[in-house]
């Protein structure tokens, strides 16, 4: 089951006071150029160096971050500093002449075995290059728990916040895991929660919204 579902407000803070520019006015559908995202650097526990990758979907909708060595665990076997990890990428968005992008749903997904009085956390704040600190988003998921679980951050189209027309912002993701042993047996089992599947990558994906740019900011 899914692990959560948080709609508009709280994700709307975060990108509230992000930029004052000129705001592009008509949704189109996405510019028929591709859209080039390198990463221009990474940072954290969860994703130490090349195992961090990012993708844009064929149609412009969505651009996929896959991490293959992304696991927080507490108990059994696990060192003290095992039970958080973060990963914080820095995105350099190259987007077509003429458009403007917003984030308008992000889809988590990963696997998780807690043990019964244990519970994990997911938390992921997003911002562009110069704004201000944003408000994080967590989800809980709680022991007994042994399944996939996924979780989904979604905006509402009127509390978008766009990148600003005519330059280029970096993109920020910060993400974190975290598990606690609770009240089950740290010293004889081991819970673990994981941005990664069975084959070893979890597909993060950040859905766009477009915009047209006024012409005098293209």
């Amino acid at each position: 089951m899914p692990a959560g579902l948080v709609t508009a407000g709280a994700l709307a803070a975060m990108f509230a006071s992000a930029f004052s520019t000129q705001q592009p006015s008509v949704i189109t559908n996405p510019p028929p150029d591709k859209i080039v995202i390198e990463i221009a650097s990474v940072l954290g526990s969860g994703c130490p160096a090349g195992t961090a990758a990012v993708a844009v979907s064929p149609d412009n909708t969505a651009f996929t971050v896959t991490y293959s060595d992304y696991l927080a665990q507490v108990g059994l076997g696990s060192k003290p500093t095992d039970f958080r990890k973060n990963c914080q990428l820095n995105l350099d968005v190259h987007v077509p002449q003429g458009f403007t992008y917003a984030i308008a749903q992000t889809d988590y997904r990963g696997y998780a075995k807690l043990e019964s009085g244990a519970y994990g956390t997911e938390k992921a704040s997003y911002y562009f290059q110069g704004s201000s600190a944003t408000l994080p988003v967590t989800h809980t998921l709680r022991g007994a728990y042994g399944d996939n679980w996924q979780t989904t951050d979604k905006i509402e189209v009127a509390e978008m916040v766009w990148a600003p027309c005519g330059e280029r912002k970096n993109f920020n993701i910060n993400t974190e895991l975290r598990v606690f042993g609770g009240t089950s047996d740290t010293s004889k089992t081991t819970s673990f929660m994981a941005m990664d599947s069975t084959d070893g990558s979890i597909n993060t994906v950040y859905h766009l919204a477009w915009k047209e740019c006024p012409k005098s900011a293209k």
